[in-house]
């Protein structure tokens, strides 16, 4: 019965009994397997909703623009928002939550400004890009979009990152503002440099002080120093396994990283960046009177970075990526201990 109607259906929809190849094998479709009829006629799995595939599913003309801000890869935006996010945290009053309007306002920031560095990155980059297996399909090196395409979206970002600023006190806006040079020059240093990977640390941790400033109305440099250091220490690490994944190319193409400095050295450097960044939370918490859960985070992180390093490969670019990505997880474990502890107060 349920073949006769499944036949019915299918002589109904062009094309379907081809595209199921019970036509070319000329068999009717009662002869077909009951594992093929219980697949057709089991309900579609639950659809994903990961960044990628919201990039696929977007209008075809729009997917160049979204894969340009790497909307389809937010592992950097993560990494991006993350010290922002500690700053907020840390700056909120004993016993409360941190503030949430300011914390949404600085995750809208981070994804415009992450967009914008990464299409000022592709912009200086495309004849780079189109001679390393991984970014030749980035749009681009690709050909998808234009140069000039590519400025103009630039502007659109940077003026919706602008409105976001702008909703911030006088002190965070000129904060704010000053990091531009940094988000421009950076995709630079890895011609002059073997330490663009630091030159990244002093840009994406630039909200470690504006997090504090937007809630406090200035900075206070005994907390937000320290705090801004192990930031780049934290970006010193995770940019550093990262770079090894294109490190063969880059020998090729001429360009420099902290990946290609180190070399076999590579693991014993990142262990001496992450005992500088625990040291330095360990002064950030000492400075603004944090609690035990503060602290049982940082014991935490250490235990995470120890893991990574432990454990990297440095000559397999699916570990590396699957090691620089799990950062994200570094950030959210200091998020948490930083809530927990400054409710502890």
């Amino acid at each position: 019965m349920a073949a006769a109607l499944l036949a019915r259906w299918c002589r109904g929809v062009p094309g379907l009994r081809d595209t199921l190849g019970l036509r070319a094998a000329r068999l009717p479709l009662a002869a077909a397997p009951p594992l093929l009829l219980r697949r057709l006629a089991a309900p579609p799995g639950p659809r994903s909703f990961s960044a990628a595939e919201l990039v696929r599913a977007a209008p075809a003309p729009l997917q160049p623009y979204l894969r340009l801000m790497r909307l389809h890869q937010p592992a950097g935006t993560w990494l991006l928002y993350l010290p922002c996010t500690w700053s907020i945290g840390l700056a909120a009053a004993p016993g409360c939550l941190p503030d949430w309007h300011m914390l949404s306002l600085f995750g809208v920031g981070a994804v415009l400004m992450r967009g914008a560095g990464c299409t000022i990155n592709d912009m200086w980059d495309r004849d780079y890009d189109r001679q390393v297996a991984r970014t030749a399909s980035r749009p681009l090196a690709a050909g998808d979009i234009s140069t000039f395409q590519s400025l103009v979206f630039l502007g659109g970002q940077l003026s919706l990152a602008l409105c976001v600023l702008l909703c911030l006190n006088y002190y965070s806006i000129i904060l704010g503002a000053s990091s531009l040079f940094l988000v421009i020059t950076y995709p630079l240093m890895k011609r002059i440099t073997y330490w663009p990977q630091l030159v990244l640390g002093f840009t994406f941790n630039w909200g470690a002080l504006l997090g504090w400033s937007a809630i406090k109305g200035s900075c206070e440099w005994s907390v937000c120093l320290p705090l801004y250091f192990a930031g780049v220490m934290w970006t010193l690490v995770y940019d550093t396994i990262y770079a090894h994944q294109d490190k063969r190319d880059d020998i090729m193409i001429g360009v420099k990283s902290t990946a290609l400095h180190f070399r076999k050295d590579t693991k014993q450097w990142l262990s001496g960046f992450s005992l500088a960044m625990l040291l330095s939370l360990c002064v950030t918490g000492v400075n603004c009177s944090q609690t035990l859960p503060y602290y049982s985070a940082v014991a935490t992180v250490g235990a995470h970075l120890a893991h990574q390093i432990y454990t990297l490969d440095i000559d397999k670019p699916e570990d590396c990526w699957k090691k620089f990505a799990s950062n994200r997880t570094v950030g959210i474990l200091l998020f948490i201990g930083i809530v927990l502890g400054n409710l502890w107060k």
